[in-house]
């Protein structure tokens, strides 16, 4: 068996040695395919991540695709063999929130797979099988291990509830951005409108079904039913409130920095927005997500701009942190 990552302290890694975690009862065994590399990643090996949100030494890796090659008591069989992909967050099951379906408010604290618990940049990866979502047997698994991004940005689309006919638009023009495009044209809207700081993003909104793109310093409509902000600055939250009508409704996925100016507080009331927010994904969207894919409906394939060998993890670092814009989404395989 090949090796795996190893975060020992920030800034710190190596290549260890790895022997796969048997299946305890209710786990499973996953050979991982493909694991994405996120900015959180980027967070946890130099050192910023906020205390409490991070367990060293660490094997990283929260965004994957695999198969399950055992399973544990109590776990039916059938899943032996499967394609699939898992959530991330190691919720209780047993609190008022994780019965309410709202797992990511689990109030038993936080436990994240690749953070706090061990993640799938290895060639396998452990954990509880009530996480896993099955795919079609005929899934491209180097697209599905971008359905942990996508998933999150379901939770958005949900909580924005979008319907068909009404205009809606998406600020932030990354994976996440693009994902947001992707579920919200899903829902046939009158007018789907992007807003990046960068023109060469448009001809992949417009793939994904934007109606139309502008950049954050041109002049911006304010009518608009829906939008969902997913570039993770405090103007580009300012731009998405400004982008909607009275009583319009506004989802965040980005976090800014510590200390940011927020949103004016008498705008949101007397405007009447509605404001919700997204950390992570609830089984729901998870599973919108996979039933999307499944459908042909997501296409993450566009957005993977490099794949490499696990054992490039140092690269893939300086390509996440490069802040080039021909780097999309960065995949290792194991």
């Amino acid at each position: 068996m090949s090796d795996a990552v190893v975060i020992e302290a920030p800034g710190a890694h190596r290549l260890a040695g790895h022997t796969p975690a048997e299946p305890g009862p209710g786990e499973a065994l996953v050979r991982v395919h493909a694991v994405g590399v996120c900015g959180s990643d980027r967070e946890v090996y130099q050192g910023n991540r906020p205390e409490g949100y991070v367990r060293y030494p660490l094997t990283p890796g929260h965004e994957w695709s695999g198969t399950v090659r055992a399973v544990g008591a109590g776990v039916p069989e059938g899943l032996v063999g499967r394609k699939v992909v898992g959530e991330g967050f190691r919720n209780c099951q047993v609190c008022d929130r994780c019965h309410a379906g709202e797992t990511t408010l689990c109030t038993a604290g936080y436990e994240e797979t690749g953070f706090t618990r061990p993640g799938a940049m290895a060639p396998t990866l452990t954990l509880p099988a009530r996480l896993l979502h099955p795919l079609r047997d005929d899934a491209d698994l180097t697209a599905a291990a971008l359905l942990e991004p996508a998933a999150c940005v379901a939770a958005a689309a949900l909580k924005g509830d979008a319907r068909p006919g009404e205009r809606v638009a998406v600020v932030g023009t990354g994976t996440l951005g693009m994902f947001a495009v992707q579920f919200l044209k899903a829902v046939s809207p009158a007018e789907l409108l992007v807003v990046g700081t960068r023109h060469d993003r448009e001809e992949l909104s417009r793939r994904f079904g934007a109606t139309g793109f502008r950049t954050k310093d041109q002049q911006l409509p304010g009518d608009f039913d829906v939008v969902i902000e997913t570039a993770g600055s405090a103007s580009a939250a300012r731009t998405a409130a400004s982008l909607l009508r009275r009583g319009g409704r506004l989802v965040l996925t980005g976090i800014p920095a510590p200390g940011a100016e927020g949103l004016d507080p008498t705008d949101l009331v007397v405007r009447q927005l509605e404001v919700r927010t997204v950390f992570g994904a609830p089984p729901a969207a998870w599973a919108h997500t996979v039933r999307m894919f499944g459908a042909g409906l997501l296409d993450p394939l566009p957005l993977v701009t490099h794949e490499l060998p696990l054992a490039e993890f140092s690269r893939a670092m300086e390509l996440v942190g490069a802040g080039d814009p021909a780097v999309g989404k960065v995949l290792l395989h194991p």
